[in-house]
């Protein structure tokens, strides 16, 4: 008994230090749990470990998030890589996240990516909400893409038609096909940096076309995977492995080069002044009357410019391109749109921009197209910035937001057949693309919806009237309506995966 005694003895220092950490491993066992059933996170696949659920996204993400939709519901979270990620798939879910909750989700995930690069232009372009965001917004909202100043560039956007529908007709005198998209591309490239810039950039300029070559290669590079981006603490010794990081040094930097020497050419004491402030003329008054709250920079003035082509450029053309092959493949809707065009117009030979608002039909083929093809199907990726509840579930801050606006305009429950071409659907509908219908959402909504939105859709109609005004189109010989491929090729915009080749021929006005 003695013996016992004396080991009890020396036991108890022992067990009185074991005490309270077991004590505090009980209850942390206990309490986890609690947690865990106190929040009620949304449904969704299970994942891999590492990859999460990247797997599960296919080629084309915003079909493959759509199929999954229907299975785990329209609001679903997902994991790819380490980031958590909520996809949207309704009206309903999407106008909470834009509107009843905007404050909670108008902040962008900082892209790790272009982060790592040494420009700071990058960092400010794809910045989180926060006092510079809002102040570069004001800046974009009321100062570059008001109606006024909109309406001030319709001499130039008149312009630039003009030499599309020149360059066109010389291929309809000698019977030739176009590449449709390569002609829209041109046109909203050479408007785009008359406004930004205030002059155009032909392909032989700049060491045969480098301003053309610089812009496809960063919209090839926003568009590409980083490891980065999904896995921030390893996946940018992936992107450097794989020669990723490399090419986006590259390409940045040549943009960064570029866009200072246009900033240079508009400081030139010598330099002729324009008609018309551009974009980049609006700019530097602002940065040197410090009208704003904050100090703008160069650095902010490249980083606006950045915004402004990659919005401006391909997701206009984009849009038309799917217009013309959706009209290609419905003679029907292609008849009345250019009988409303002629019937109004005449035999007056142009189209002015004042014009557009008499032709509703050809309004209805544009909405049409963007409720079909939205040119960036899951919009651009939001994040939560604290913990908030979406449809009753649960979301956790630093969570990834996607909105599919694509699975939300082929939703059948707001549309019937949803996968038919059918403009004659949105005849009296108050439904609109402005980010208040949230059955139709091609340039987002909220703090975080697309400033430029009165530009693009005043290039892209005016366009449109103007293409389906002068000529007729037919397909290649040999080439039935069947024969279009309708399929998609995933990036930055969603573009037609093959390139659709018309013949104009010229509209003879008696």
């Amino acid at each position: 008994m003695e013996s016992v005694d004396r080991t009890s003895f020396w036991l108890l220092p022992s067990l009185s230090f074991l005490l309270p950490l077991l004590l505090t491993l009980l209850f942390m066992l206990i309490r986890k749990p609690r947690n865990k059933q106190r929040l009620k996170f949304p449904p969704g696949p299970s994942k891999l470990p590492i990859i999460g659920n990247f797997h599960q996204l296919g080629e084309l993400p915003h079909i493959s998030l759509c199929e999954l939709s229907r299975k785990y519901g329209p609001v679903m979270l997902l994991h790819l890589g380490n980031v958590p990620t909520l996809a949207i798939s309704s009206a309903e879910d999407a106008k909470e996240i834009l509107k009843t909750h905007d404050l909670e989700f108008c902040s962008r995930p900082r892209l790790v990516g272009p982060k790592r690069l040494s420009y700071n232009f990058l960092d400010i372009a794809f910045s989180p909400y926060g006092e510079y965001w809002r102040e570069i917004r004001k800046v974009c909202v009321h100062e570059l893409f008001s109606a006024k100043r909109v309406q001030s560039f319709g001499a130039l956007r008149s312009e630039e038609v003009a030499v599309m529908i020149k360059s066109i007709s010389k291929a309809a005198d000698s019977g030739t096909q176009i590449d449709i998209f390569q002609k829209l591309l041109s046109f909203t490239d050479q408007t785009v940096c008359k406004v930004a810039f205030g002059k155009t950039y032909e392909r032989e300029e700049f060491g045969s076309g480098r301003f053309q070559h610089l812009l496809s290669e960063a919209v090839a590079m926003l568009g590409s995977f980083s490891a980065a981006d999904f896995f921030p603490k390893v996946g940018w010794v992936i992107d450097r492995l794989t020669g990723l990081h490399r090419r986006l040094e590259k390409s940045f930097h040549g943009l960064d080069t570029f866009y200072q020497e246009i900033i240079d050419e508009h400081l030139d004491p010598q330099r002729t002044n324009p008609d018309h402030d551009d974009i980049v003329d609006v700019l530097l008054k602002l940065e040197k009357d410090r009208l704003s709250s904050i100090r703008l920079t160069k650095d902010h003035i490249k980083a606006v410019l950045m915004n402004v082509i990659l919005a401006g450029i391909d997701t206009s053309a984009v849009t038309m391109d799917w217009a013309m092959a959706e009209l290609m493949r419905s003679p029907e809707s292609m008849k009345k749109a250019q009988d409303e065009i002629r019937t109004y117009v005449g035999s007056e030979g142009k189209i002015d921009e004042e014009d557009l608002d008499h032709l509703p039909y050809l309004k209805m083929v544009v909405k049409e197209t963007l409720r079909l093809h939205p040119p960036g199907p899951l919009l651009l990726p939001r994040e939560s910035m604290q913990l908030s509840k979406i449809s009753g579930y649960d979301v956790l801050p630093k969570t990834r937001v996607l909105i599919n606006a694509w699975a939300i305009g082929r939703n059948p429950d707001y549309w019937e057949k949803p996968d038919e071409f059918s403009p004659e659907r949105f005849t009296d509908s108050d439904i609109d693309f402005r980010g208040q219908s949230y059955e139709l959402l091609p340039f987002g909504g909220g703090r975080r919806g697309c400033p430029g939105i009165n530009m693009g859709i005043a290039m892209v109609e005016l366009a449109l009237a103007n293409l389906l005004y002068f000529f007729r189109w037919e397909l290649p010989k040999g080439m039935k309506i069947g024969d279009i491929n309708m399929k998609e090729s995933f990036g930055l915009t969603v573009h037609k995966k093959s390139a659709l080749y018309l013949v104009p021929i010229k509209h003879i006005y008696s």
